[in-house]
């Protein structure tokens, strides 16, 4: 008999586990994980290095990165959040630092770091670690007739272990779902998020790489005035890819209108204004000044605005600016134009791409099912969950694994309190 099984082996799965054994020690606590690997999300993040968290320490604003479940998390992040979560991996010998933009990676830079601390924490807790163990089945068995306990057996290949909570932690996993589903928990129906937008177009074919600061805004067609009745608009660093439109804006963007864009099926129009502290006055007076002062001077080769050079020819050249066309020759028309495809510069979206990785969804089960000061289920007393297998989710910058963290610490603390309780009520 196990004290607590933990269902999956990712970040939060570890989290809540070493949390429980600090405080039960000597409790009997083992971690099943359906693949080989565990930690696997942690391995790639932030491009190999792990995003940990953010160092945004005040709970208010720290919620307003999560599109789902931003209320529910303000409590939670009163109790546990980033500078907490630094000052766990600082304990376990791992230094983290912050980068211009907020967001906290290992000193090291490497993502073997900080698996290397939870894995050598685990090991000294005396944790134990399944992997290869997909579980087929979870069901609740009473003690005792009459008794208002019960007991968990949860059900893999070949085996069945019996315990007295189960804290689930798997992540985007349809399977677990359907299993949570049967147990009578509502799931919201997942949708990607943090993906990028795949646009064919000639104004930004060919210079992949590029990134500038800009803001997006998704344009309402006939059919999908209201998108949900959200405002969808996001600013960032906006990165040219080979495919389309990426970077922070875009996934925010993404995040934010993750239900919306998939109701679209990811065929909308954005438009992109590239001089985000520019009015179209001022931007007029700008053009207008130059064409005075440089009259002789080939547009495509003199830029006014502070874009980068490669992207001012594409637009000059979609506004029908010629190769060797100079101000003096810009025609009214094309002045007007020239300052929509800076301010109010209109693409198609045809389609996604994952953005592998920051992979995450939206959905899983509904916040209503969860007491959110224990993240014990509602409907099943004694199942605990914590990250992305609930609807929550947010915008990339290491919020999600904050989330993940968050949640199994105060399901820890939850399961722990409860454990104690039973073991002095026998005693």
């Amino acid at each position: 008999m196990y004290d607590v099984i933990v269902i999956g082996g990712g970040a939060a799965g570890f989290y809540g586990a070493i949390h429980i054994a600090r405080q039960l020690p000597g409790s009997r606590v083992a971690i099943l994980e359906r693949g080989k690997q565990v930690l696997s999300k942690v391995r790639v993040s932030g491009g190999g290095r792990c995003n940990v968290t953010h160092a945004q320490y005040d709970p208010k604003a720290l919620v307003r990165q999560y599109p789902r479940g931003n209320k529910e998390m303000l409590g939670p992040f009163f109790t546990h959040a980033c500078g907490d979560t630094q000052a766990f991996f600082e304990e376990l010998g791992v230094a983290l630092k912050t980068e211009e933009d907020g967001r906290m990676f290992p000193v090291s830079d490497s993502s073997q770091t900080i698996i290397d601390a939870l894995m050598s924490e685990v090991g000294r807790l005396g944790i134990e670690l399944h992997r290869s163990t997909g579980v087929q089945g979870i069901e609740q068995i009473p003690t005792a007739p009459g008794v208002n306990t019960t007991r968990w057996e949860v059900k893999t290949g070949d085996q069945a272990f019996l315990a007295k909570k189960i804290f689930i932690a798997t992540g985007s996993s349809p399977k677990m779902w359907d299993m949570l589903q049967a147990l009578g928990h509502r799931i919201v129906p997942p949708v990607p998020s943090l993906f990028t937008f795949n646009i064919e177009d000639s104004r930004i074919k060919d210079i992949p790489g590029l990134s500038t600061h800009a803001i997006v805004k998704v344009v309402p067609g006939k059919k999908d005035t209201q998108l949900g009745g959200v405002a969808l608009e996001a600013e960032g660093p906006l990165l040219i890819t080979h495919w389309g439109l990426s970077g922070p804006a875009i996934l925010k963007l993404s995040a934010w209108g993750a239900r919306d864009l998939s109701s679209l099926q990811y065929n909308f129009k954005i438009r992109v204004n590239w001089l985000p502290g520019s009015t179209d006055l001022a931007l007029e007076d700008l053009l207008l000044q130059q064409k005075s002062a440089t009259p002789r001077k080939t547009i495509l080769k003199t830029n006014p605005v502070e874009i980068p050079k490669r992207l001012w020819i594409r637009l000059a050249v979609g506004a029908g600016v010629g190769a060797d066309q100079n101000w003096a020759e810009l025609s009214k028309k094309q002045l007007q134009d020239l300052k929509a495809q800076l301010l109010q510069c209109e693409f198609n979206v045809r389609g996604k791409s994952t953005f592998k990785e920051e992979f995450v969804t939206a959905g899983g089960i509904d916040l209503k099912d969860i007491n959110f000061k224990t993240f014990e289920s509602k409907i099943l007393p004694g199942l605990y969950f914590a990250g992305e297998v609930i609807n929550v989710d947010a915008v990339t910058g290491g919020y999600n694994f904050q989330n993940a963290w968050t949640g199994a610490y105060l399901a820890a603390l939850a399961i722990s309190e409860s454990l104690r309780a039973s073991a002095d009520k026998q005693g």
